[in-house]
């Protein structure tokens, strides 16, 4: 059974940054995207970040970009947001998720806050 746990949120001042962990187990072969998405209260998810297995090709949303960096450490099962230059509009609960065997998991979530 494959689980996620993400780790790092937190309440951060504007334009301070954080750094989310999300640790994965259980059939982590055939994962073919690791990636996080954001949740904020009484909005629609919203896509953050995605790379590949092999690291290849991260992608961004537009509302991240140039802010935001994606990794992952596949020796220690991780996979990483770095989170620069947060604004309060990056408030929101963050997952990241993987995909494998062509289904989607996805962890518990993260808080992040930023204050003004």
């Amino acid at each position: 059974q494959v689980q996620l746990v993400e780790s790092g949120g937190g309440l951060v001042q504007l334009g301070g940054s954080l750094r989310l962990s999300c640790v994965y187990s259980g059939s982590s072969y055939s994962i073919s995207t690791m990636g996080w998405f954001r949740q904020a209260p009484g909005k629609e998810r919203e896509f953050v970040a995605n790379t590949t297995w092999s690291g290849e090709n991260p992608y961004y949303s537009d509302s991240v970009k140039g802010r935001f960096t994606i990794s992952r450490d596949i020796a220690k099962n991780t996979v990483h947001l770095q989170m620069n230059n947060l604004e309060p509009e990056d408030t929101a609960v963050y997952y990241c998720y993987i995909v494998s065997f062509m289904q989607l998991y996805r962890g518990q979530g993260t808080q992040v806050t930023v204050s003004s």
